[in-house]
């Protein structure tokens, strides 16, 4: 059995958001045990010049949904951006996997040869569909996937390899 683009890149996204959520899941419950507010965690970055947990979270939302929509050629669910809270952040990640989950591998046939066009800050970039789902978009989801674990686990959240990787 070969290795298709959508084994390859929708069941992997939709792990990696249900193992952000864990990790979610744990950061709100640290806080709630240690009387934190939930904004000393959601607000939290490892650097000033880096993107908060919430934004990490976003961000990881955005690759994942944007891969799903651009290889299979459809549209793009666009999300406000506007989460404050941990329940925010949870609904976030659950509509991004239910718009995973709404497309299937036949969307996908094709897909790895697929030209895409991504507008960025510096311009268009422009890509085949297995360059875009391995060069650009696996690397970028899993930054901001291991950024939010590690924003959390600096903030004291007790988190472990098993907790980023899950269950398998």
């Amino acid at each position: 059995m070969s290795l298709s683009i959508y084994r390859a890149s929708i069941p992997v996204l939709v792990r990696g958001l249900k193992n952000l959520s864990h990790l979610l899941t744990k950061g709100e419950a640290y806080a709630a045990a240690k009387g934190l507010p939930a904004s000393a965690l959601i607000e939290a970055s490892l650097a000033p010049d880096m993107y908060n947990l919430a934004r990490q979270v976003q961000l990881a939302s955005d690759s994942a949904k944007g891969c799903g929509a651009r290889l299979a050629g459809i549209e793009n669910p666009s999300f406000a951006d506007t989460e404050t809270t941990f329940a925010d952040l949870q609904a976030r990640i659950e509509k991004t996997v239910a718009f995973l989950q709404s497309i299937t591998e036949a969307q996908l046939d094709g897909a790895d040869t697929r030209q895409v066009t991504m507008k960025l800050r510096s311009g268009e970039k422009h890509f085949v569909g297995a360059d875009y789902l391995f060069n650009f978009v696996l690397p970028n989801f899993y930054f901001h996937v291991t950024t939010a674990y590690d924003i959390l686990r600096h903030k004291g959240v007790e988190l472990g390899k098993p907790d980023y990787l899950g269950a398998y």
